[in-house]
């Protein structure tokens, strides 16, 4: 027949969406119970996708370094922004940009998807599916 390709639904955070505040008031981002714990990354539907992965990683050895992203971000030679956004999952750097950030937390690119391929296998689960008929 045609092609099917089953794609997660992601929550309204992550879809920019925010709640309806007061006139002239800063709107409130949406969170769910989904969204309370940066402590582990959090699959959307069946699949960890590659750039959350290499964000949590970085994000977690960042922290365990007790480094700032401002620190980080300097030293890898990146804006802050933009490190925040790969760290969060919302950006698919570069292999140079990998490279430069894991340097500048004195990881080498091997061990950072080594890492990453680690937490795939982890949380693949079902993963996402591509029929073809």
């Amino acid at each position: 027949m045609g092609t099917l390709i089953h794609f997660p639904v992601r929550p309204a955070t992550e879809q920019g969406r925010t709640t309806p505040g007061a006139a002239g008031a800063r709107p409130t981002p949406v969170r769910d119970a989904e969204h309370t714990s940066l402590a582990a990354p959090r699959a959307y539907g069946p699949s960890l996708l590659w750039r959350e992965a290499v964000g949590h990683e970085l994000r977690g050895e960042r922290t365990t370094q007790a480094r700032t992203l401002a620190d980080v971000a300097r030293r890898a030679g990146v804006s802050t922004q933009y490190l925040s956004e790969i760290e969060r999952g919302r950006k698919e750097p570069s292999s140079e940009v990998l490279e430069a950030v894991g340097s500048a937390l004195s990881l080498t690119l091997l061990d950072l998807t080594s890492r990453v391929s680690g937490a795939l296998a982890r949380g693949a689960g079902d993963g996402a599916r591509l029929l073809a008929a």
